[in-house]
């Protein structure tokens, strides 16, 4: 193990500031995906609650003012809702950092991506060393598909750093973090149960790598008559639910049933639709493959190589005892860590219409396992090339190895949940195969130049785009205010069309109503149309 320095805490502090300020920076050509706009009301009636807690905090407490801002969006958590309304409020409104009100929302999230790199950072090389941390940090922030969710005011990136976090505190907890740091997993469990539903999982995580790393002293304890656990374990029994509750009003009252009501919204949840391999799913059973071949299309090839190599490394050392002295089990951590977040998909029952997204809690581990390899793979070119060359042979070594998927996440910008790797062919490959294209309607911020040149008044049809979504692109002034929204497109001056399969309908009901079959514009991503509009024709 290499022990963190204060260079390694300033170095995790930089990934946190520079991955946000990338973020930052190109938030502005990403459209507002469905779910966004339902969690910027969701904050906005929030905002008004913590206003309310200021001023009257007696009043604010009462179960009708906690229910009447807290209903809002009560499916889910309200740790991530609460920051985004705090940043808007605070940030936009009172110290004007953000001249858009949409990315104000979604800067807390932005923020616990940099948390989530730099974790890699410091577990990588806590574990492996520096070179595996900076690859590890390098690879989960650099998958195309992170970086474009890494933008999102929802909480798919936020709860793989809480889930990332709460498991690297359970792991330093035994390799002689004593109780600060046990403390610190049960803290960190609460903020991910007050996230999302993933976190359900880390439980199975934590017993699993106890039950497996362990076996032999808790066999031993059971004949003696003793039970002796991980610190962190009861603490994330104790202090995570505690935390969960605390920081989500909507259970200070009526708990167990608006518990259990939350839990059955996410256990029996509505089915959506989603296209695998020219076949639109939507309904059980679902293809057991669709997670695994999604990772191999959409993380990029280097990274999965990498990681395959970490993995085989730690697979021999196992099989050969080359790590006798790892109280952590680091490498069964991480594969845990993986195959848990990634075991849903085992049922042919689990739902697939999010994509990528349901298993982002899983790219952590892959990304530590990919820095180890990388690490791997430095030190054996270090080994064989001659001491003058060494420096420049791993500086383009290095450079090679990380290239690719920075240049892939960076070139697809803003298409990401269209993009693909070159293993399946990119995205025209991919179109090909009937692998989705994109959804959730974000891809309304491709044609903004379009529409802002529509006639004064103009109503447009949003077809795939939420009301809310529409309405922080103008409040954005990125989309001029005076433009209609219409649900349907009868009537509608102009129609947005977003490509699914199961579509097709909606834009022939688009040609019946305006009157044409000729789109506008059409937008995508290297030639494989994404999104289109049609203007009315005129009678």
């Amino acid at each position: 193990m290499t022990r963190l320095e204060r260079r390694d805490v300033a170095a995790a502090a930089l990934i946190v500031v520079a991955a946000t300020w990338l973020l930052v920076a190109t938030a502005g050509t990403q459209g507002y995906a469905r779910d966004e706009g339902f969690y910027f009301a969701a904050s906005e009636a929030y905002a008004r609650w913590f206003e309310q807690l200021l001023r009257d905090p007696a009043s604010a407490v009462t179960r009708a003012q906690v229910d009447a801002a807290w209903s809002v969006n009560h499916e889910h958590p309200a740790l991530l809702k609460s920051l985004f309304a705090l940043s808007w409020r605070l940030l936009h409104g009172r110290l004007h950092l953000f001249a858009e009100e949409g990315t104000s929302f979604r800067f807390p999230a932005m923020v616990l991506s940099g948390v989530a790199t730099a974790v890699q950072y410091l577990w990588g090389t806590e574990a492996r060393g520096r070179r595996a941390g900076a690859a590890a940090a390098a690879a989960f922030f650099f998958v195309p598909t992170t970086f474009y969710h890494s933008h999102l005011d929802c909480f798919d990136v936020p709860i793989a750093a809480l889930w990332t976090l709460t498991a690297w505190a359970y792991w330093r907890s035994l390799v002689g973090g004593g109780w600060r740091w046990a403390v610190l997993a049960g803290v960190a469990f609460g903020l991910a149960l007050d996230t999302k539903h993933n976190s359900w999982f880390l439980p199975f995580f934590v017993g699993a790598h106890t039950c497996i790393s362990r076996r032999r002293e808790l066999w031993a304890g059971l004949r003696a008559g003793t039970l002796s656990l991980p610190l962190a374990l009861p603490c994330m029994l104790v202090i995570g639910p505690l935390v969960f509750v605390a920081g989500w009003p909507w259970l200070w009252y009526d708990t167990a049933s608006r518990f259990f009501g939350y839990v059955q919204f996410h256990t029996r949840h509505d089915y959506y639709n989603m296209e695998f391999l020219g076949h639109t799913y939507w309904r059980p059973p679902f293809p057991r493959g669709y997670a695994w071949l999604m990772t191999a299309a959409t993380v990029p090839l280097v990274t999965l190589a990498a990681a395959a190599v970490g993995a085989l490394d730690a697979a021999r050392a196992a099989w050969r005892g080359d790590r006798p002295h790892d109280p952590g089990a680091t490498d069964l951590a991480w594969a845990l860590g993986a195959l848990v977040c990634f075991a849903p998909w085992l049922s042919t029952g689990t739902p697939i219409f999010g994509g990528t997204k349901h298993w982002l809690t899983a790219y952590p581990f892959i990304a530590l396992f990919a820095g180890a390899g990388v690490s791997r793979a430095l030190s054996r070119l270090e080994a064989l090339v001659p001491p003058r060359a060494r420096a420049v042979s791993l500086a383009a070594a290095s450079l090679a190895l990380g290239a690719s998927p920075v240049v892939q996440s960076l070139r697809v910008h803003p298409w990401g949940l269209s993009a693909y790797t070159p293993l399946v062919g990119g995205a025209p490959g991919a179109a090909t195969l009937g692998l989705n294209r994109g959804f959730w309607g974000y891809t309304t911020g491709g044609v903004l130049d379009v529409l802002n040149a529509l006639p004064h008044n103009a109503s447009v049809y949003l077809h795939d785009t939420a009301w809310d979504s529409w309405r922080m692109l103008q409040r954005d002034g990125r989309l001029r205010a005076d433009l209609r929204a219409t649900g349907t497109p009868s009537g509608a001056d102009a129609a947005l069309y977003h490509h699914e399969q199961h579509m097709a309908g909606v834009e022939q009901q688009i040609w019946i109503a305006l009157g044409t079959t000729t789109p506008t514009a059409v937008r995508g991503l290297d030639g494989v149309p994404i999104v289109w509009v049609y203007l009315k024709r005129p009678p």
